[in-house]
């Protein structure tokens, strides 16, 4: 039987002071299936030569740990990860940042991820690779002999070729692409703009009509894959997290007033200053709102050393600032907006007591905390999802109340909308997101990538290609 290692640019050691973002939630809830090894960067930089990989084992699941160069991880991570990549594929021009030494920091660290992963490699092992941090790691290990299936999947959206040939080196990221033998998007939109990649760059011959990219003697396997969570988890914690002490106090807070959630690590692609502009909005076009509806962002802080990141933060705290010192009375803050982490059971307990989920990104490969928002609620008297069509889950979550992130003026009146919406009409919208969620869920998700690894190997012999090749 084959054993499943999943790579990622950082580890998350299981812990209860902060809750997992949604990559680490899927590489998780594979490994907790399957069993297997997490192998990734530690969060320690080193001013010496990185050792060898530090080994733990915790439910059945094996971490691996390595630390990175300090010289490198700032260009590699910061730069050209953060400021190359990132804003490329979320279509912000305006924030990139492009520089050689960014990308040659960025190669060196995925040819050391490489060097140190494939002694662990069994004979019978799977990898699967996950997201921009590690496109070049499929050609790195075939370099180094490894001809076990090779998958990986992006978390992030995947950008048209007109919004990829940017990147000076855009046809080597999608010449290593193809190193791999499963190459699995978020949505039917990525893998089309995977194609015109590939079409650009190989010709319409490489694709098949099969949905295989042929590439010299290299075959992949391009789908789509849209992540999911684990509906019956996210039901019970919220359940269970509501006669918790932190929830509780947040509910008792409201003094019976509508609860609006939202929950969202601190970035530029999420919408947050827009979506701060909509609520200033809506309480401007329906006064009658005033003192009866707070607003919880909970936005962690993240990327702290990228001057974006710097920026976005201040917007919001003087966003907020702006809002609550008009509208605020002696017994209301119309904004509460908080950079911390909360327990991602206490955040499911924060979901379940919203009676309105806003999740309005600006571009977002899937997002799960709209899912996560539905998965909490109580169905006999659900909360309503406001979702930005601008997100991966707005394939799939056709039955929340869908809006253009940018029009302030549509996403205030969708606040009202959900405010006011009707029992029988907000259970019919959230019965119909339930059957989504439990027809794609997590263990789905992984499934359904898993086998199509394990056929990859069926399906045609061993690569022997070359870097060059």
């Amino acid at each position: 039987m084959s054993r499943l290692v999943c790579v990622s640019n950082r580890i998350s050691l299981p812990r209860r002071s902060a809750a997992p973002g949604g990559l680490a939630v899927g590489i998780l809830s594979a490994l907790k299936r399957t069993g297997g090894l997490w192998f990734g960067w530690g969060g320690e930089v080193t001013d010496e030569e990185p050792g060898e990989p530090d080994i733990h084992i915790r439910e059945g699941v094996t971490y691996a740990t390595i630390d990175l160069p300090r010289e490198e991880f700032d260009l590699y991570y910061n730069g050209y990860a953060n400021e190359v990549l990132w804003p490329l594929f979320h279509y912000f021009l305006k924030g990139m940042r492009y520089s050689t030494e960014q990308r040659e920091a960025y190669e060196n660290v995925n040819r050391a991820f490489a060097q140190k992963l494939t002694p662990l490699l069994e004979p019978h092992d799977i990898v699967w690779v996950h997201d921009y941090h590690l496109i070049p790691l499929g050609r790195r290990l075939r370099e180094l002999g490894v001809r076990r299936p090779l998958g990986f999947f992006l978390h992030i959206p995947f950008p048209n070729i007109e919004m990829l040939r940017v990147l000076p080196c855009y046809a080597e990221l999608l010449r290593d692409l193809t190193s791999y033998d499963v190459v699995g998007f978020q949505t039917q939109n990525d893998l089309t703009s995977f194609h015109s990649g590939i079409e650009h760059l190989f010709g319409a011959g490489a694709l098949r009509a099969n949905g295989r990219v042929c590439v010299g003697d290299s075959i992949t396997r391009a789908e789509v894959f849209p992540i999911g969570v684990d509906v019956a988890a996210v039901r019970v914690e919220a359940i269970d997290a509501l006669s918790s002490p932190v929830v509780r106090r947040m509910t008792d807070s409201l003094m019976g007033r509508a609860l609006m959630m939202g929950v969202d690590r601190l970035d530029y692609s999420k919408g947050l200053v827009e979506r701060f502009s909509a609520y200033q909005q809506f309480l401007e076009t329906y006064p009658e709102n005033l003192s009866r509806i707070t607003y919880i962002q909970i936005a962690p802080l993240s990327r702290s050393d990228v001057r974006a990141y710097v920026e976005i933060r201040q917007l919001l705290e003087q966003a907020a600032g702006r809002t609550n010192g008009r509208f605020a009375d002696a017994d209301w803050t119309p904004i509460r907006y908080l950079n911390r982490n909360f327990p991602h059971a206490t955040l499911m307990g924060f979901l379940r007591a919203a009676n309105v989920g806003l999740v309005t990104p600006l571009r977002d490969g899937m997002n799960l905390v709209a899912k996560e928002f539905v998965a909490a609620q109580d169905e006999e008297d659900p909360g309503v999802l406001i979702l930005s069509n601008l997100a991966g889950a707005a394939r799939e979550l056709t039955a929340a109340l869908l809006v253009n992130p940018y029009d302030v003026r549509a996403v205030s009146h969708a606040i009202q909308a959900a405010l006011s919406m009707p029992l029988p009409e907000r259970r019919e919208r959230h019965e119909a997101m339930m059957e989504v969620l439990g027809r794609n869920d997590i263990a789905t998700w992984t499934r359904r990538f898993v086998a199509a690894l394990e056929e990859s190997q069926e399906a045609h012999t061993p690569r022997r290609r070359s870097a060059a090749s």
